[in-house]
């Protein structure tokens, strides 16, 4: 483990601070390295401090959420890992009569969760987001969705503190959104309101629950793994097909790196053992890209993101 960052940038402020922490355990797939330093605040004004004493001392600073779509690397990172965790971060604020938002939520909270609570308060327009995994402000990051919609359907403002410490706020129609994108620049997502519409909760509960079975019944939920391991790419004449069809049809289904595997029940999921390593992983992917690329003439671009040690390779 490298010399963690000194203890004056986070020593005054209320958060916790862990050394050496197993964050690779914290992820969806459940294995990799540790963090040299992960700190919890424990409310904003403590993580905008901790944010541009990192940014004036030039401290990398990486934002641990569910671990959904992470691979942590075998040897840990180095920097900050932020986790919002605390309360203040994961909250939910419902307005069910207002006029436009609905609904106020932390970046750390729960898809799952807000998804299931926004079932209970008869709110509708987030049952697109059922059965996907991660944080909010992941989600949004990324603009994750799936087949039948994306967290941007129903975005209606994002609250953020920049890399320099300065909080700003941004309208959805400031921001752009596409295919696993948007334009927000680098930013550490604090909260974001959504703009929903008061439903029965049955019905609202109904098509959950519509959504969770299709789901299961063709993705490997209950096994390790971080969700998609690539984007649907464009293919020559510019429409998107599925990653999981191109790996299925190069006959990848079942391919496995030690203990990591490509999924037999949907293709574009890589799940592991309790043995694996982020290494197998991580040759697992390049050799799928390399043979869809073979077969297909499509390079797979990765949707879940590896960590590593400043100046590693991604490779």
């Amino acid at each position: 483990m490298t010399r963690p960052p000194r203890w004056e940038l986070f020593g005054d402020l209320n958060v916790k601070a862990t050394p050496d922490a197993p964050i690779g355990a914290m992820t969806w797939f459940g294995i990799g390295g540790r963090a040299d330093l992960l700190i919890r605040p424990h409310d904003e004004a403590s993580l905008v401090t901790l944010v541009a004493r990192c940014s004036e001392t030039g401290v990398p600073i990486r934002i641990l959420g569910k671990g959904a779509n992470l691979l942590v690397d075998d040897d840990g990172v180095d920097g900050v890992v932020l986790l919002l965790s605390d309360e203040v971060f994961r909250s939910h604020r419902f307005n069910r009569r207002g006029e436009i938002e609905r609904m106020h939520a932390g970046a750390g909270a729960d898809i799952f969760t807000t998804v299931n609570e926004l079932s209970r308060q008869g709110l509708s327009g987030m049952e697109q987001m059922t059965g996907i995994p991660g944080s909010l402000g992941g989600a949004i990051r990324m603009n994750a969705g799936g087949s039948y919609g994306c967290i941007a359907d129903c975005l209606e403002t994002v609250q953020c503190c920049t890399m320099n410490g300065e909080l700003l706020s941004y309208h959805r129609s400031e921001l752009e959104f596409s295919y696993r994108q948007s334009n927000l620049p680098e930013c550490i997502i604090l909260s974001a309101t959504f703009n929903l519409e008061p439903s029965d909760p049955v019905a609202v509960r109904k098509r959950v629950l519509e959504i969770m079975a299709a789901k299961r019944a063709s993705q490997p939920m209950a096994d390790k793994s971080a969700g998609c391991t690539f984007r649907n790419p464009l293919d020559s004449d510019g429409v998107r097909v599925a990653a999981g069809r191109l790996i299925d049809s190069a006959g990848l289904k079942g391919l496995s790196d030690g203990a990591a595997t490509v999924s037999t029940q949907h293709a574009n999921f890589i799940t592991t053992r309790p043995d694996a390593n982020a290494r197998q992983v991580r040759r697992l992917m390049n050799e799928v890209q390399k043979r869809v690329l073979d077969h297909h003439g499509i390079q797979l671009v990765p949707e879940v993101v590896v960590w590593e040690r400043t100046g590693g390779s991604s490779g």
